[in-house]
């Protein structure tokens, strides 16, 4: 498959992330075989995969504006709290409703 024919959600990923999915794939989706892997506990895998979650659907929704997906971005990296970013969402699109 050419990389341009990907989809949106598979273009997000950094080169760490899609090899964070080949390992969890080649290891049957076992976590304690990906934290032995990365050589750190359980729970820091399930939160690694969980944001992992969280990027590939905030790229696979329909409603996908740049600054929405900016804004969904900086709380997957924990630069903005989910809250926070809900409430900005949710104001951009009252504003930009309100405007048209």
């Amino acid at each position: 498959m050419e990389r341009r024919n990907l989809p949106d959600w598979v273009m997000c990923l950094e080169n760490e992330d899609l090899e964070f999915i080949k390992k969890f794939v080649l290891k049957s989706g076992s976590l304690k075989e990906i934290a032995k892997i990365y050589e750190v506990s359980y729970p820091t895998v399930r939160i690694k995969l969980d944001r992992l979650i969280e990027k590939i659907k905030a790229n696979e929704t329909e409603e996908n504006e740049d600054f929405i997906k900016f804004i969904k971005h900086l709380s997957i990296d924990d630069r903005i709290s989910l809250d926070d970013a809900k409430l900005i969402i949710e104001k951009y699109k009252s504003e930009r409703n309100d405007n048209r």
